[in-house]
């Protein structure tokens, strides 16, 4: 097997980026980096410090002695020695995110993080803006897309019901604006990028199109499918 290799899986929330991604690297033997997990854990540290998430200084004063620490082996994410693991896939954590991830110098922070994470490559990274920022030069960029109501739905069903449906459709809905129409490295598909559409396609069926297309365009075999 070539290593060396950076995958990049971009797309929004509710496409099923997370599993596919960990089946990815799980199948090509590499490490594999979910980006959100990083917004998310800085945006709640931020909080809970009593930072201002619409302050640009607030945030650049709060980055600059920040530590961000992502264990590819465990998917264990903390910042400044404190796990936050458990908390980083809550609707609360997805909403501090999203305010956050428009601000510059938290985007300038972790795009530094992001890249050392992937350095050396040998790795799937998951987020928004990998193919497009963190890493433009990637082997392969991946796409993932559904319709609105299939992430809805999604969602809802991942968090157990913990929202309304109606809530979690609205808080997408605010959060696809948000993440599209920022300034700062915007949510959007890279010109080169596979797209695949996963609300058509079970996720085996997703892994095994994306598996294909690495053995086309890179002329990689052995490749678990």
């Amino acid at each position: 097997m070539k290593r060396g290799l950076v995958i990049a899986v971009d797309g929004p929330s509710g496409v099923g980026k997370t599993t596919i991604s960990r089946l990815l690297a799980e199948r090509l033997g590499f490490r594999h980096v979910n980006t959100g997990s990083m917004y998310r854990a800085l945006a709640l540290a931020a909080d809970s410090a009593g930072v201002d998430l619409e302050s640009d200084a607030a945030l650049e004063r709060f980055c600059a002695t920040a530590s961000v620490c992502c264990d590819a082996s465990t998917e264990k994410i903390s910042v400044n020695g404190k796990d936050y693991t458990p908390y980083v896939r809550t609707q609360r954590a997805g909403e501090l995110a999203s305010v956050a991830s428009a601000r510059a110098p938290v985007r300038e922070f972790l795009l530094a993080v992001q890249r050392k994470a992937g350095e050396g490559g040998g790795v799937v990274m998951e987020g928004r803006d990998i193919g497009t920022v963190v890493f433009p030069d990637a082997d392969l960029k991946v796409f993932l897309d559904a319709s609105h109501k299939v992430r809805a739905r999604r969602r809802h069903l991942e968090l157990k019901g913990e929202f309304a449906s109606g809530e979690v459709s609205a808080e997408m809905e605010e959060r696809d604006r948000r993440d599209t129409g920022r300034r700062n490295a915007p949510l959007k598909m890279a010109e080169d990028a596979l797209y695949v559409d996963t609300g058509l396609l079970s996720i085996d069926e997703v892994v095994r199109l994306i598996l294909n297309d690495i053995r086309e365009r890179l002329g990689i075999g052995d490749i678990r499918s």
